[in-house]
């Protein structure tokens, strides 16, 4: 699995994960309910973190300049 996300890509898709999952976690805590699409934030973060997007792979797109 080669890295094929910058640091620029990383750290948009790590905040925009982090935005959609916070508020929900706060939401679930003061109210008991728990969203279930509020889980889409975790593709962003994931592949933030792990600096690989597997859909950049069949459009041959790679926005990190290392490779």
């Amino acid at each position: 699995m080669k890295c094929n996300v910058g640091k620029k890509d990383r750290i948009i898709r790590i905040v925009i994960g982090l935005a959609i999952l916070i508020p929900h976690y706060v939401y679930y805590a003061v109210t008991g309910y728990y969203c279930v699409w509020a889980n889409i934030g975790y593709i962003p973060l994931l592949t933030g973190l792990f600096k690989f997007c597997p859909l950049y792979v069949p459009f041959k797109i790679n926005t990190d300049k290392k490779t």
